[in-house]
């Protein structure tokens, strides 16, 4: 028998221990609760199908493998395409890159269904695609990935910011944006949380409305994402399969990123 890693919440409080009926009839009690809002998730869906759109000029330009796309060449023939706002440090290592946008990306990796009902997918890098798509290779991620280069980024943030998740639907030669979120909008990019608020200890961050003794190990301003060592989580699998983490040199044209997450000036 093999000895097994210890807990971290071993020690934390428990719900208290009731039998089979009970325990059903509180579940049955919670389970009206969860169909409403499921109901209510359904009633926002549609009104989010009815909302209005506006265009979006098919003919901006991304940067693919291949070089310059125009966005109306990312849907790849179908109808509708989803787009994900990945916010990128320019000129830091993987381990600096943004641990937010990389669990969001980290959990889109099968795209069949969304193909069977016309609609695209595909991770629009705020940095430059040399380094976008050394971090791809290194997360192994097997959506289409595109670079948003500087003249791109006003027709397509339009104010906003990285970070965003967007939806498009193509019309003939015209693109139209028809819905974006973020925040925890995003959310719906990522069942690792879902299925943390069925568990017991739910998310363990501190915001949540949790009984007295629950652990709460994280906040809400990125450490949640990352790993003990800092790195992003989803970065240690990859790491310690010994995938090269080397996003390059930072090219030509792009200014090493100095937000406040990094101290020091920018350098160009």
């Amino acid at each position: 028998m093999t000895d097994q890693p210890t807990s971290s919440i071993g020690d934390a409080a428990k719900p208290p221990i009731v039998g089979r009926a009970a325990f059903q009839t509180e579940l049955d009690r919670l389970r009206a609760r969860e169909k409403a809002h499921t109901r209510e998730g359904d009633a926002i869906a549609a009104a989010r199908r009815r909302l209005p759109m506006v265009d979006v000029d098919p003919r901006t330009p991304l940067i693919g493998a291949d070089g310059p796309v125009p966005l109306i060449d990312v849907f790849d023939g179908r109808s509708q395409l989803i787009a994900y706002f990945h916010m990128w440090h320019t000129g830091r290592p993987a381990a600096e890159q943004c641990e937010g946008c990389t669990f969001n990306s980290s959990h889109v990796t099968e795209l069949a269904y969304l193909h069977s009902r016309d609609v695209g997918y595909a991770v629009f890098a705020e940095g430059p695609y040399e380094e976008a798509s050394r971090y791809r290779e290194f997360m192994g991620y097997p959506v289409p990935w595109y670079s948003v280069p500087h003249e791109s980024v006003d027709r397509l943030i339009a104010g906003r910011h990285f970070g965003i998740l967007a939806c498009y639907l193509r019309d003939g030669d015209q693109v139209y944006e028809t819905y974006w979120t973020t925040g925890r909008g995003n959310e719906a990019m990522a069942p690792s949380y879902g299925l943390l608020d069925r568990t017991v200890y739910g998310r363990q961050e501190h915001w949540e409305d949790s009984p007295e003794g629950w652990p709460r190990r994280w906040g809400s301003k990125g450490g949640q994402f990352q790993g003990d060592d800092g790195r992003p989580a989803a970065q240690g699998p990859r790491v310690q399969a010994g995938r090269d983490d080397d996003l390059g040199p930072m090219p030509d044209g792009w200014t090493r990123c100095s937000c406040p997450l990094h101290a020091g000036p920018a350098t160009s």
